[in-house]
């Protein structure tokens, strides 16, 4: 089959330029994802990975793809809350879009409660000529890293802090941390250099890669500004109405399997790198402070309210979350309590 079709030339080669390296871990899970989309055609649509900056910036992938400039793009659906305010709620919904929702739920909600229809009409109500797939689940992140403990919210108003940009970043200065937005390749130099005291990016796994262990030791895992990120990939709508039924059941069936499997592959590698972290670099696992959770969950809650009153989509995607949350976080936070706890119980055998 692969061969026939490249033989009368039908081969299309889906060309995705990323937001990161190649070497990421996002990278990886999206050439998988390239590879079940080639298997599952026969090879009559095979997926080519870009690295940053191959044909043009980060924050002009969206616009790229919208006018054909290549076939695809690769980011965290909140990187376009700039152009939508809704792809928020997509992408990294505040605070667990301030109705409890873990990475887990949200992806119930996407798949059964009415969110991927709705995520389908972001691209129209964005004005861009674009279909999506929600691809890679990741989350709860990170508080971050600091230099020091922190025992309140005080402590972490005293820090320059590298928090990500939009509703996130803006509830932090909203509380009164000093937040700054930046790459995350900038963050380490940043960090060597005093320009920031203290910073997050994702988990462990990420986090190690980019080196923060080499100059901060005081590690927080509970957060609350990115329970749920979802990265996904945008595919130039023309091109996409070019694919045949086949093409296109190939791509949603790949994406809902990288859904899967990649959660799966980030908790086992962020298994791996805290243990690395913590047992080869010194790094310290603190709780974070039980002030911060109502403090940020305030200034979630006012922002996400904020949004509603100004725009339409935005309102109707959180209530949609709400409705679903009305259901399913009741059951889901109850079962994840003890569940939770048991894994706390046998993590504390292993100190």
């Amino acid at each position: 089959m692969a061969t026939a079709a490249l033989a009368d030339g039908h081969a299309k080669v889906l060309r995705i330029q990323s937001v990161l390296p190649t070497t990421a871990d996002e990278v990886v899970m999206l050439k998988a994802f390239g590879d079940d989309v080639a298997a599952l055609t026969g090879g009559s649509l095979t997926i080519e990975v870009l690295p940053a900056g191959a044909v043009v910036g980060p924050r002009d992938i969206m616009d790229a793809v919208d006018a054909g400039l290549v076939e695809g793009g690769f980011a965290w659906t909140h990187y376009w809350g700039g152009k939508h305010v809704a792809a928020n709620l997509f992408g990294a919904p505040v605070a667990g879009a301030g109705v409890g929702m873990d990475n887990i739920a949200f992806l119930s909600w996407f798949q059964f409660g009415g969110g991927k229809e709705l995520y389908d009409r972001l691209w129209d109500e964005m004005g861009v000529n674009v279909k999506g797939f929600m691809l890679q689940p990741v989350g709860p992140e990170a508080l971050g890293w600091f230099p020091k403990p922190i025992k309140s919210m005080d402590d972490f108003r005293q820090m320059r802090f590298r928090a990500p940009p939009g509703m996130v970043g803006a509830a932090y200065a909203d509380i009164g941390v000093p937040a700054v937005a930046m790459g995350g390749g900038d963050i380490l130099p940043a960090l060597e250099k005093g320009t920031i005291d203290a910073a997050e990016w994702c988990c462990p796994k990420p986090d190690s890669v980019f080196g923060f262990q080499k100059v901060l030791k005081h590690y927080y895992l509970q957060g609350l500004h990115q329970v749920v990120v979802n990265a996904d990939m945008y595919v130039n709508g023309d091109f996409y109405d070019g694919l045949s039924d086949l093409e296109k059941k190939a791509l949603e069936v790949a994406a809902n399997a990288s859904l899967s499997k990649s959660m799966s592959y980030r908790i086992y590698e962020n298994g791996k790198a805290l243990k690395d972290l913590t047992e080869n670099y010194g790094v310290i696992l603190e709780d974070t402070p039980a002030d911060y959770f109502t403090e940020y969950s305030a200034a979630a809650a006012k922002a996400l309210q904020a949004a509603a009153d100004e725009n339409e989509f935005f309102a109707e995607v959180w209530a949609s979350q709400r409705a679903f949350a009305e259901i399913a976080v009741p059951f889901w936070a109850g079962a994840q309590t003890s569940n939770a706890g048991l894994g706390r119980a046998f993590a504390d055998t292993l100190k």
